[in-house]
């Protein structure tokens, strides 16, 4: 066994993370399963984002864990696929769902993204965040339809979230995530990464973005507030720690200077022990 695949290792690896708090609390097959797939998205995501090695070399990287997963499903040898292998074999993880959170780390290779149409937004978005809903609604024991729906607003609902609290970051290595429409709509002149985020007009953009952001929040908290069946304190305690993170977002708004809203991890920890005390 890879010594980075263990339990052990694979805790470690996601201890400092506000991930950490929610997974916690599972029960131990499932909590060992979700530090993988963590990992495994770690993994893929590092590749993705690594501004010094070649785009050439990073897609070859993607398609070795393309790879490896095919050959896991075949029944062949895992490769660093070993990493979730026990997680697919116990909660019946899709394949397709591990394929799409790489083809999402595939585009962010391929190119940087820069004001896609909302449509590809929305695909990106259903890749590099709903499909690691999708796998993560097995491993917490929901009924697949319902499941499905929640990693699908959910997703969305936080990935939008994490675009808007990184702008600027993004910004400095290449990337726009805003959609387009809302961009020209504002008046915003698409000319490059620098000009779009520091021109007062992105505000527009971004609040459109924040609105269907919270479209997904409420149905993502509409479905939980049914009570459905699983081990759900992970999903509940993001939606309780990202929704307020986008409403102090648009208290201050997005007009440069922006400042970067952070979680505040007292808070955090406080909220997962109040959905762990009262689920």
């Amino acid at each position: 066994m890879n010594p980075n695949s263990t339990p052990a290792a694979l805790q470690a690896q996601v201890s400092g993370s506000s991930f950490y708090a929610g997974m916690r609390v599972l029960p131990k097959a499932r909590r060992e399963a979700m530090y993988a797939v963590y990992a495994f998205c770690r993994a893929v995501d590092d590749i993705a984002d690594d501004e010094v090695g070649d785009r050439k070399e990073r897609a070859a990287q993607l398609e070795a864990w393309r790879a490896d997963i095919e050959s896991l499903y075949a029944g062949g040898p895992p490769g660093q696929a070993a990493l979730v292998a026990q997680a697919v074999q116990e909660f019946k993880l899709d394949k397709a769902d591990f394929l799409a959170v790489i083809d999402g780390m595939a585009t962010d290779v391929e190119r940087d993204v820069r004001w896609p149409t909302f449509e590809e937004l929305d695909l990106y978005c259903d890749r590099v965040a709903s499909a690691v809903g999708r796998l993560s609604v097995k491993i917490f024991g929901m009924d697949d339809a319902v499941g499905i729906d929640l990693a699908y607003h959910l997703g969305r609902a936080l990935q939008f979230t994490n675009i808007l609290r990184d702008v600027d970051e993004d910004a400095d290595i290449g990337r726009v995530y805003l959609p387009a429409e809302p961009l020209l709509a504002a008046g915003v002149e698409l000319l490059d990464p620098i000009t779009v985020v520091g021109d007062p007009r992105v505000d527009a953009a971004c609040r459109f973005l924040a609105a269907k952001a919270h479209e997904h929040f409420r149905a993502a908290e509409a479905i939980l507030a049914q009570r459905p069946r699983g081990h759900l304190i992970a999903p509940r305690l993001m939606a309780a720690v990202y929704a307020p993170i986008l409403r102090r977002m648009e208290a201050v708004g997005w007009a440069p200077p922006r400042k970067r809203i952070k979680t505040n991890k007292p808070a955090l920890l406080l909220t997962a022990l109040r959905l762990w005390l009262f689920r």
